[in-house]
Formats: C-alpha cells, sequence, structure tokens
C-alpha cells in the first residue's frame, strides 16, 4: 500500500509543484502579466499544436491501429456528460450567460496540458494518449462553441444603419475581432471559421493528415514508405519535439501565474456546481462506467491497466484553461468560467491523487 501511495505521489506532485512555482514567481512579481498573456499565447499557439502534432506522428502509424471501441466509449461519455450537463446547468442558474459556462465545465477537461503529463507520469500507453487527443479535443472545442453560443449574452450595440452588432472574437485567442448580425450566415460563419483555426485542432488535423499519407504511401509503394517527416526533414521534426517538451511545463507554470483568487460573492453556487460536476460527477461516470463494462465484458473494450491513465487524464482533470478565454470571448460570464478554472485546479489535486491511488490499489493502474 505504501508502494502504491508514492506512486501516485510522484505522479501528480510534480505537476501540483509547477503550477504552485508559477504562482509564487507571479506573488513575488518575478513574473509579470505581460510575462504570463504572451507565455499563454505562445504556448497554446505554438508548442500545444506542436504537442498533439508529434504525439499523433510518433504513436499513431496507421489508422487501423485506433481502438475504435475505446474512441467510441470516450466521445459518447462526452456527450452523456454535455446532456446531463445541460440539465444541470438549466436547474442550477436562471443566468444565461453562467448556464453554458457551467455546461462547458462539466464535459471540457484540460486534457492537453495536465492530462497527457499525467498519462506520462503513471506509465500509461501514451499511444492511446496520443489517439484519444485526436478525437477529444476536436469534440471538446466543438460542443464548447455550442453550448457557448446557445447561452451567449452579448453587449448590443446599434450599428449605424440601426442593425445589431455583435463581437464574435477569435475562439481561443484575442485577435481578428469579426461583427456580425445576430443569427446572420455570417455569424454561423465566423464561428465555423474559428473551429477552423482553433491552433489544438490544427495540430490534431496535421498529425492526421501525415498518418493518412503513411496509408497512402504504403497503399502506392508495396509496403515501403519513401517519404518520413521524421527522416528526410529530421531538423523539422526535432525543432516540433523540442517546443513539445517545453509545452507542459511552461503551461503549467503559467497557469499557476494566472491564478487569481478573486470574490466569489454570488457565483458560490455556480462555482460548487461546476467543480462538482468537473472533478467528481464526470470521473465517476466516464472512469466508473469504463471499469465496469471492462468488468461485465472484458473484451467489449479491451480496457487494459496501461488504459485507465488516459480516462483519468480525460475525465478527472480540472476544465481547460482556454475555456476562460472562450466564455468571454463567446457572450459567456468570464469571471465564473476563470473561478471554475482556479477552483477545479486546485480541488483536483486532491481528486486526482485519490482517483489514481485508488485504481492502483484495485490493481487498474499499473506502474
Amino acid at each position: 500500500m505504501a508502494d502504491v501511495f508514492f506512486t501516485a505521489v510522484n505522479a501528480v506532485v510534480p505537476l501540483v509543484l509547477l503550477i504552485v512555482l508559477g504562482y509564487v514567481l507571479k506573488r513575488i512579481k518575478f513574473l509579470s502579466g505581460d510575462f504570463l498573456k504572451i507565455g499563454n499565447k505562445f504556448v497554446f499557439n505554438v508548442c500545444l499544436p506542436c504537442m498533439l502534432f508529434v504525439n499523433i506522428y510518433d504513436n499513431m502509424n496507421s489508422f487501423a491501429e485506433v481502438p475504435w471501441a475505446v474512441v467510441l466509449y470516450v466521445v459518447i461519455v462526452v456527450f452523456v456528460i454535455f446532456g446531463l450537463g445541460l440539465v444541470t446547468a438549466l436547474l442550477t442558474t436562471k443566468k444565461k450567460n453562467r448556464r453554458g459556462v457551467l455546461l462547458q465545465c462539466a464535459f471540457r477537461s484540460n486534457f492537453a496540458i495536465i492530462g497527457l503529463p499525467l498519462v506520462e507520469r503513471l506509465g500509461g500507453d501514451a499511444a492511446l494518449g496520443g489517439i484519444v487527443s485526436a478525437f477529444s479535443i476536436p469534440v471538446f472545442n466543438i460542443l464548447a462553441v455550442i453550448a457557448l453560443t446557445v447561452f451567449a449574452e452579448y453587449n448590443q450595440a446599434e450599428s449605424p444603419n440601426g442593425g445589431v452588432q455583435l463581437s464574435i472574437e477569435g475562439l481561443l485567442n484575442d485577435k481578428n475581432s469579426v461583427k456580425n448580425k445576430r443569427g446572420g450566415a455570417n455569424g454561423a460563419q465566423s464561428v465555423l471559421l474559428n473551429i477552423l483555426k482553433n491552433p489544438l485542432i490544427i495540430g490534431v488535423a496535421a498529425g492526421l493528415l501525415f498518418v493518412a499519407i503513411r496509408e497512402l504511401e504504403r497503399a502506392c509503394c508495396g509496403g515501403r514508405v519513401p517519404f518520413r517527416f521524421d527522416t528526410q526533414l529530421k531538423f523539422l521534426y526535432l525543432c516540433t519535439v523540442d517546443l513539445k517538451a517545453i509545452a507542459s511545463p511552461l503551461a503549467l507554470v503559467v497557469l499557476g501565474g494566472q491564478f487569481e483568487f478573486s470574490a466569489v460573492k454570488g457565483m458560490t453556487k455556480e462555482i460548487a456546481v461546476g467543480t462538482a460536476w468537473r472533478i467528481v460527477i464526470a470521473p465517476l461516470i466516464g472512469i466508473g462506467g469504463a471499469a465496469l463494462i471492462n468488468f461485465i465484458a472484458p473484451n467489449l473494450l479491451g480496457l487494459t491497466p496501461q488504459a485507465y491513465p488516459t480516462l483519468v487524464a480525460l475525465y478527472a482533470t480540472p476544465v481547460a484553461v482556454s475555456s476562460a478565454i472562450m466564455a468571454g470571448q463567446m457572450g459567456g460570464d468570464e469571471q465564473l468560467a476563470t473561478q471554475l478554472v482556479v477552483w477545479t485546479s486546485i480541488c483536483s489535486i486532491l481528486t486526482v491523487f485519490f482517483t489514481v491511488f485508488i485504481l492502483m490499489s484495485c490493481g487498474l493502474i499499473i506502474t
């Protein structure tokens, strides 16, 4: 039991210490607000897409290797959590712009920044983590757009021609503001465009593209692959790998530096409900459901002890940092979204640890 405890500690605590380091460095003014803002953009727009690309490129040799049963389970559970979270959001608050934020918190985890490093720390199946990210991250972002759009409340301003204008900026960065009329075709096009411009989706798409190229070359060249990104363009590949290496540490330090324990008066109920959904209810549904299915029908999902860290990373990690940025830019309650990032991150320190500890004690995670 002691070995299990210390293994869980060694898997979770290093990630927590990086967050604490960022918080302390900001408090002593070693890190400035400008550095954190630029660092966040650099990580999100450059490092994380590189990490997702490398994870898919290195771990997915062909689409035939995709464990489709696991992928289908993961996607279905995300939609189930989305549906249940929708009901909860409607019952929890009457404020429209808070409902979308609560709903996003229920289903959208910090799989890229905290989840994937956790998979590696736990000695899990890195290949499965990369494959799951190829499907889960696009689903997360698309559902987030739907959740925030349905419950959006924009500041309205009369346009010169008497119409109402809405400011819909880039979904995950603060550039390229686009103004459209409510419900117009241009508004729908801008949302779709911003989904396609999402850096994480671009990283995933690039990885899948190279997997598709491999498949095509095998089919056309009799099994011989004449072009390899990591061979013919090794200098570029190594640069991408280096950017991947700094993605998680830098992201966690920046995350810690962005923590602000501002007043929560007036939104205590929403914070409590959102935090409970993200780090307690969602893991119970996602991980508990997988364990139950694997116990009843072991061959249905075919989960091994190396696969469970990916489920922990997907369902038990705090809400994505970018969710607060997205909420502010799409008419959601940005203050509530920021508080949910803070409190789910803090509380997940304990819940992730106990989740890992319980799964290891049951033999579902073996390091």
